[in-house]
């Protein structure tokens, strides 16, 4: 059995900014295209890039282990190891880190590597790894 993909559809101000970003600093490759969306494929999901005329609007932010968790935002979960290079090639492109990579939940169950950025359009992106990814679903 093929494993299912997530596709999400997010507001963009610029397609070029964010094929750039996407492509050149997350790894994604580009797929379809027209003069108002663009398909990304993010390790085998699908996201697309709807152009629109203003920024989108953070709705808020939530306390999590010490941090000020930008409200919405996506990301994948990743093994440990490609969690760090992402890091480390994001940090050298100069992207900004929203919240920089720290170890939460640290000795926990669920402990797990994090860290945010903001794509050009100021989506929030949360890139995570799990020290033992059985404990990705686990209820505490």
């Amino acid at each position: 059995m093929t494993r299912p993909r997530f596709h999400l559809a997010f507001p963009v101000i610029d397609l070029d900014a964010t094929r750039r970003f996407y492509v050149e600093v997350l790894g994604a490759r580009p797929a379809r295209s027209a003069a108002r969306w663009l398909d990304l494929d993010l390790l085998g999901h699908q996201l697309t890039a709807h152009l629109v005329d203003h920024a989108p609007l953070a709705s808020g932010r939530n306390p999590v282990d010490g941090d000020a968790v930008p409200i919405p935002h996506f990301g994948l979960i990743l093994p440990w190891a490609p969690w760090q290079a992402l890091a480390q090639r994001v940090q050298e492109a100069g992207v900004p880190f929203r919240i920089a990579p720290r170890v939460r939940f640290e000795g926990q169950p669920g402990e797990q590597g994090t860290f945010f950025i903001d794509d050009p359009s100021g989506n929030a992106l949360e890139f995570k790894a799990f020290r033992d990814d059985a404990h990705v679903f686990r209820i505490l």
